[in-house]
C-alpha cells in the first residue's frame, strides 16, 4: 500500500502542476506568478549572492538562448524506455507468444516521431528577412486588434506581418508564430506546424503503445500465477486476500524496471494526450499558441478597450475558415498569391 500510495500522490502532484502551469499561462499577474515571485523573494535572502548570479545566469542560458540540452534529455529518455522494452518487456512478451506485428509498433511509431522530430528541428520555421518580408506582409490580413498594420518590430526593424511574433530566443521575427519548443532547439512557426503536429501526435501514440503493451504483460503474468484468488499474511500473521494495492507491490519488487516504466509511459500519455488535444483544438481553429495566449489577455468576451480613441474593440479570429481548410492550410501555408486568388 505504500508504494501504491506515493506513486498516487507523485502523479497527482505532477498533473496538479502540469494544470498550474497551463491554466495560469499567458496571464501577466497569474496566481501561480505572483506566488513564484514571492518564493523567489524568500530564497534570495537565504541562499548567497554569488550562488544567486551563478544560478540566474545558468538558468537565463538554459531558456533563454538556443541550446541543445533538452534535445539530449529527449534522445536519453527515449533511449531509456525502449532499451527497457528491448531488453525486457520485449523478451517476455515474445515469451507469452504476444503478436509479432503487436511488438513491433512501437518501433514503427518510433520511426514516424523520429523522422517528424527531425523535420521539425531542421526546418526553417518561417523566419522573415528582408528578401521575403513584402511576400509575408500580404498572407494574412490584420484584425485591428491583435494584428495591427504599421507596427515594427525593434530588433529586426521591419514591420510586422500579422500572425508574426519576434522570438527572442532564436532572435529572429517568425511567420505565423506558434511557440518556441525547447524540445526541438527551433521554433514552431508557418513551415513546420504540420510537422510540429504530427510529431505530437506520434510521440502520443507511442507512449500509449508503449503503455498498452507493458500492462497487458502484467496482466499476462497475474493471470498465469493466478494470484488474483491467492491469500497472503500481514505483520500481525492474519491471512487477508489479494487485493490491487498488495499486487502492485508484488509486480513492483518482482518487476521494478517494468513497473517504473510502465507508470513514467502512463504519466507521458496523459501529459503527452491533453497536449495533442489542445494542440488539434488549435489547428482545428486556426490558432497559433501564441494567438490563444493574447486572447486570453483580452478577457472571456475577447474584448479590448482602446482608450486612446474612446471606443471598444471586438476581438474575433478571422483566420478560422471551416475545419478542413484550416487543416490543409497548417500542411501546406497559404502564399500572398493564394490569398489574392480567393
Amino acid at each position: 500500500m505504500d508504494f501504491l500510495t506515493l506513486f498516487l500522490v507523485y502523479l497527482c502532484s505532477v498533473l496538479t502542476v502540469t494544470a498550474l502551469l497551463c491554466l495560469c499561462s499567458g496571464r501577466k499577474e497569474s496566481f501561480l506568478a505572483r506566488n513564484v515571485n514571492r518564493a523567489s523573494q524568500v530564497l534570495s535572502l537565504l541562499i548567497p549572492t554569488q550562488l544567486q548570479r551563478v544560478t540566474h545566469g545558468a538558468l537565463y542560458r538554459l531558456f533563454h538562448t538556443r541550446s541543445s540540452l533538452f534535445v539530449v534529455l529527449h534522445v536519453a529518455l527515449q533511449a531509456a524506455v525502449f532499451g527497457e522494452y528491448t531488453w525486457e518487456v520485449f523478451g517476455y512478451c515474445w515469451e507469452l507468444q504476444f503478436h509479432l506485428l503487436l511488438l513491433l509498433l512501437p518501433y514503427l511509431l518510433l520511426a514516424g516521431n523520429v523522422g517528424c522530430f527531425l523535420l521539425c528541428s531542421r526546418a526553417n520555421p518561417g523566419v522573415i528577412t528582408k528578401s521575403n518580408h513584402a511576400s509575408l506582409v500580404g498572407v494574412y490580413a490584420y484584425d485591428g486588434v491583435m494584428f495591427q498594420r504599421g507596427i515594427v518590430c525593434p530588433t529586426c526593424t521591419m514591420e510586422k506581418p500579422a500572425r508574426s511574433k519576434h522570438c527572442s530566443v532564436c532572435r529572429t521575427c517568425v511567420h505565423r508564430f506558434d511557440h518556441h519548443c525547447v524540445w526541438l532547439n527551433n521554433c514552431v512557426g508557418a513551415s513546420n506546424t504540420g510537422w510540429f503536429l504530427l510529431y505530437l501526435l506520434a510521440l502520443t501514440a507511442t507512449a500509449a503503445t508503449l503503455a498498452a503493451i507493458t500492462a497487458a504483460l502484467l496482466l499476462h503474468v497475474v493471470l498465469l500465477s493466478n494470484a488474483m484468488h491467492s491469500t497472503y499474511l500481514d505483520a500481525q500473521g492474519q491471512e487477508h486476500p489479494v487485493d490491487i494495492a498488495f499486487l502492485v507491490q508484488h509486480l513492483f519488487l518482482t518487476f521494478p524496471r517494468i513497473v517504473f516504466m510502465l507508470g513514467f509511459v502512463v504519466l507521458l500519455t496523459l501529459v503527452l494526450g491533453g497536449y495533442s488535444s489542445f494542440s488539434l483544438y488549435l489547428a482545428f481553429t486556426n490558432q497559433t499558441t501564441n494567438e490563444w495566449c493574447k486572447s486570453r489577455r483580452f478577457g472571456g468576451s475577447h474584448h479590448l478597450t482602446a482608450q486612446s480613441h474612446n471606443r471598444q474593440l471586438v476581438y474575433k479570429n478571422i483566420y478560422s475558415k471551416g475545419i478542413w481548410r484550416n487543416l490543409k492550410e497548417i500542411f501546406r501555408p497559404l502564399t500572398a498569391l493564394e490569398r489574392k486568388k480567393k
